[in-house]
């Protein structure tokens, strides 16, 4: 199968994506590649991580002391950032 990429202006939050880019790193893999397994993951109502993955994603949360949850995609509130 062939596929195209492209670059997007996707912003996120700051400790979220050092645990995203953590997690890429601890699994040998582009941030960009493990957000695509995510989602083709939940396109298809399936869980993306193991149990072993999931406390890995833990300890990076504790780490990073990234504390939002699910719950909070739902009302975000920004506080200044980069280009905002």
């Amino acid at each position: 199968m062939t596929i195209e990429r492209v670059q997007t202006g996707v912003r996120l939050e700051k400790r979220l994506v050092k645990v995203l880019k953590a997690l890429a790193e601890h699994r040998d893999m582009s941030p960009g590649d493990l957000i695509e397994g995510i989602l083709l993951h939940a396109f298809e109502g399936r869980t993306p991580f193991s149990a072993a993955t999931l406390e890995t994603i833990g300890q990076l949360k504790r780490i990073y002391e990234m504390e939002l949850a699910a719950a909070d995609s739902h009302r975000p509130a920004e506080t200044g950032g980069e280009g905002g």
